[in-house]
């Protein structure tokens, strides 16, 4: 039973506050941590009002799995939830918390799986070989020169059949990390000189001279299948959503599910068939692997409506709020309940059953989620830091928000957003019965919400929210 349980909630801010929801929601004990500059943050208040002061232990960061295991032992916390972010996908984390002398359990996938899926090269041959679709390119580190280019070649004819005017590859050392070792090839002619040059860059800076040639996908919408699973080899799904809004460093900042709209947007392809394809791809690729835990399969999807899975998040996501607000579960007396992806990913990660079916699982109206930044759009969305001294928003029964911010929940309490993080601040999430709706609910929102702040030389706040209600016109289109 999952209330013999207490979950040591290893992560801050907004994701703290929903799993410590969650866990209360389910009658699960928690134990929260934080390190010095969250002090004020809004799940520790949270943690002591629903759990006492035994609920809080200060640790120094986030990251120490040292101090995380102590304080799990020194609690009697018996499972690890470790939200996204920090050890979220670390299967090396997942392995040590399952396999110490005095096991707990880890609230995610296997970290059997989080190694398999965490390897894109893997799960790129693993889609292969289900037929998956994936971006065209290379599956391997490719040594031999000849290969190389025949690969390359199979791209840019690719491309061209697709109508892409400028065709590109991307010649990527196999072996590198966060852009180091990438360069881009517009013309074949020029290939072997690109390829020639990232192997001897790779063998120099990494010791393995393995190159990728992958196609170049400019322009797409990035669409996501938010998938469910037990521990007990049940398998469903929850819905798809649109992640296509996002910064110029390709973070998102709004969401919508589903992830297309065809009773209102013309689309030159059939949206309805794209969303039903990679849903049942990523079900397939989720069985194969014996998925056990909520995950993300991610993919794109272009002009033409050719959908490429690009990866397997094996983690709970910031939107999968926007997911559960048009999810319902039919229960056996007939009535419908609503969801929370949260709650349900304890709930199975403890090893109960999932309790219902595909067939179970509704769909109604849309959500948009908004994720509220301290940034400035017009300046590369830059992050903003200071006080927030202000900050209110509307209150109607079809948004939900999620903010450790404590300055929403007690106006009397300024709140010093800490550099040590990415300065989000909350998550809006808004229902309507169709997109019109949803849109209309979405603008009255950020029109009405307040935030007000000032930095260290007395500058005034800047956010978003103007951002935000700029795009939510467009969302869904191409």
């Amino acid at each position: 039973m999952v209330d013999t349980h207490k979950v040591l909630v290893a992560n801050r801010g907004e994701i703290a506050v929903r799993i410590i929801e969650s866990c209360k929601k389910l009658g699960v004990e928690f134990v929260c941590v934080y390190t010095p500059v969250d002090v004020h943050c809004g799940h520790v208040a949270l943690a002591r009002k629903l759990g006492g002061e035994q609920a809080v232990c200060r640790i120094s960061s986030y990251t120490d799995a040292n101090e995380l295991m102590a304080v799990a032992d020194a609690t009697g916390a018996t499972a690890v939830h470790p939200g996204y972010g920090f050890f979220a996908e670390d299967f090396r984390f997942a392995r040590r918390v399952t396999e110490r002398t005095r096991k707990l359990v880890f609230i995610g996938p296997s970290w059997r799986v989080i190694r398999e899926l965490g390897d894109k090269i893997n799960t790129k041959r693993l889609a292969r070989a289900l037929g998956v679709p994936t971006v065209p390119g290379s599956d391997k580190p490719i040594y031999d020169e000849l290969e190389a280019e025949e690969i390359a070649e199979s791209l840019f004819a690719f491309q061209a059949e697709q109508g892409i005017e400028r065709p590109m590859a991307l010649v990527k050392a196999s072996a590198g990390g966060g852009g180091m070792g990438i360069e881009e090839v517009h013309d074949i002619d020029l290939f072997r000189t690109v390829y020639r040059r990232i192997r001897n860059y790779a063998k120099r800076q990494f010791g393995d001279e393995g190159v990728l040639i992958e196609q170049r996908v400019h322009t797409f919408n990035h669409l996501e299948v938010q998938v469910a699973a037990d521990r007990h080899g049940h398998v469903a799904h929850f819905g798809t959503r649109n992640c296509t809004v996002q910064s110029t460093g390709r973070q998102k900042r709004i969401e919508v599910a589903p992830g297309f709209d065809p009773s209102t947007i013309s689309y030159n392809f059939d949206a309805t068939k794209v969303l039903d394809e990679i849903t049942q791809h990523s079900l397939t690729m989720a069985r194969e692997v014996k998925y056990d835990n909520v995950g993300t399969w991610e993919w794109i999807v272009t002009p033409a409506g050719n959908p490429f899975l690009m990866e397997v998040n094996t983690r709970i996501q910031v939107e999968n709020g926007v997911s559960a607000t048009i999810s319902r579960i039919r229960k056996k007396d007939g009535t419908k309940a609503d969801v929370n992806i949260i709650a349900e990913q304890i709930r199975m990660g403890l090893g109960e059953p999932m309790g219902y079916t595909q067939n179970d699982i509704l769909f109604e109206g849309v959500g948009i989620e908004y994720r509220v930044i301290a940034e400035s759009p017009e300046n590369k969305f830059a992050p903003w830091v200071g006080r927030i001294t202000r900050f209110e928003t509307p209150k109607r029964d079809w948004v939900h928000l999620h903010t450790q911010v404590p300055t929403w929940f007690d106006p009397e309490t300024p709140y010093d957003i800490p550099t040590e993080y990415d300065p989000n601040l909350a998550l809006a999430i808004i229902w309507g019965a169709d997109l019109a709706e949803a849109k209309a609910r979405g603008k009255e929102f950020l029109q009405h919400t307040i935030l007000e702040g000032r930095d260290n030389a007395g500058g005034s706040m800047q956010s978003n929210l103007a951002f935000l209600h700029a795009r939510t016109d467009t969302i869904l289109e191409f």
